[in-house]
């Protein structure tokens, strides 16, 4: 097991490139198994996940090749039906929460699927339900195996399409309804449907393939199924998680950080989150700067009252950048709470910042308050170990802001979401160091 070695109080300065989106990639990696005929994905992240789920595809029998760093070309003329139905394959599903969006694609392509509860974060249940009850409208039976931990999904026949409305605006519930509808006979519509940009990247890349999908960035999704999907090329966009982690670094250690490349359009409110509270964001083409802040003062509402943020389904504010917020908070003018909503054990890591001389209050397990210390007293560096993705990044935040050294034990958790990221920091000015 690895772990980050961080020597804190160091300035960041310079530029800095998000990788391509995490989330995309494995919704479009999983989408290339649609078709028999060549997918070129462009700007794939080289992440453990990512790297874990392509692995996948090979073992089913998907032809797979490097066309340059970070462009894949993947074929799946022919699937290997005997691996499909292995205790290999159901193990290999269960260690990858990506694993979850084979479900559709092998169902209009085969008929039928086997899978194990997938894997990922454990940040609180993250049901499947979604999933299931979306193809059992388009015609599919489902059946879970409990003693073996293991969901089995068919149909008899062609999937047929259908009204659905969803019970949860559920991303890779979306996405996996959206493959199987695809190559359904006849119209599905999906109300209450994400629309955060990796499901409308994923859609607009199945229509490149020949599918007929209306309304894409809205809830209400509409599919014309066709016989068969083709090839196409796609470009996966720049990860707006990553922008926003690099927003909350070059607020609390940077001496002026340019990000570059970040795709405006597709950031959704995240600049605007930072800049209540009270941090600089600058726009300049399709790069952000952000500049030094000595300090930055969390905003107040309108009447007076504390700021609170809260995650919420796309265009809101999503739940992947809350633990970054509240690492920043700590060292800001001002209170504010947070209110993650989505998950139930998202906001167990803030007793690691608490450890490090934090200020913040735990009301439960969805909501916490920060006292921002105004640089008026450092975090202290400490040893912690990173219990999700996204914990991860904020533990490393912290860290480098921190007095003293810090280490950070499991970190293959970072590595699961972002692309060497101590060689990229250090780059910047950083002093990680991975053991």
């Amino acid at each position: 097991m690895a772990a980050f070695i961080i020597e804190g109080g160091h300035l960041l300065s310079g530029t800095i490139t998000p990788q391509g989106a995490k989330n995309e990639a494995l919704q479009v990696i999983c989408a290339t198994l649609l078709t028999s005929e060549e997918v070129v994905i462009d700007n794939i992240p080289n992440i453990r996940d990512v790297q874990h789920l392509i692995q996948l595809l090979c073992d089913i029998g998907v032809k797979v090749r490097a066309e340059h760093e970070n462009c894949y070309v993947f074929q799946a003329s022919h699937l290997n039906t005997d691996f499909l139905q292995s205790n290999e394959f159901v193990e290999k599903c269960a260690q990858l929460r990506g694993s979850v969006m084979l479900i559709g694609p092998l169902l209009a392509r085969l008929g039928r699927a086997t899978i194990a509860k997938p894997g990922g974060d454990k940040i609180g249940r993250r049901r499947l339900d979604t999933h299931f009850l979306g193809f059992e409208r388009l015609g599919a039976h489902f059946h879970h195996v409990a003693e073996k931990g293991v969901y089995q999904i068919s149909s008899a026949d062609r999937l047929q399409g259908t009204y659905m409305l969803l019970d949860e605006a559920s991303v890779t519930g979306t996405a996996n309804i959206i493959m199987a509808a695809v190559t359904a006979r006849g119209t599905t519509t999906i109300y209450n449907a994400a629309c955060e940009p990796y499901v409308q990247q994923l859609c607009r890349m199945l229509c490149r393939m020949g599918a007929h999908i209306t309304g894409i960035a809205s809830n209400l999704l509409t599919i014309e199924g066709v016989e068969r999907l083709g090839g196409c090329r796609h470009t996966i966009l720049p990860d707006m998680i990553e922008v926003g982690s690099f927003i909350g670094m070059a607020a609390m250690v940077g001496d002026g950080i340019r990000i570059n490349h970040v795709s405006m359009p597709d950031l959704g409110i995240i600049p605007n989150t930072f800049r209540r509270m009270g941090i600089k964001v600058e726009e300049d083409g399709d790069d952000l700067v952000i500049p030094r802040m000595l300090h930055y003062e969390i905003q107040s509402f309108i009447d007076g009252t504390t700021m609170t943020l809260a995650d919420a389904p796309w265009p809101g504010l999503t739940p992947d950048l809350i633990s970054v917020l509240i690492t920043v908070a700590t060292q800001a003018r001002g209170s504010v709470l947070f209110h993650q909503k989505m998950f139930e054990s998202r906001l167990f890591f803030v007793d690691k910042l608490i450890d490090m001389g934090a200020q913040i209050i735990l009301c439960d397990p969805h909501r916490a308050v920060v006292v921002g210390h105004d640089r008026k007293l450092q975090l202290r560096g400490g040893r912690m170990s990173s219990p999700d993705i996204r914990a991860g990044i904020a533990l490393l935040i912290a860290a480098l802001s921190a007095r003293g050294t810090s280490r950070i034990d499991n970190i293959e958790q970072i590595d699961r979401g972002y692309e060497h990221i101590e060689a990229r920091l250090n780059a910047l000015g950083a002093k990680i160091e991975r053991v």
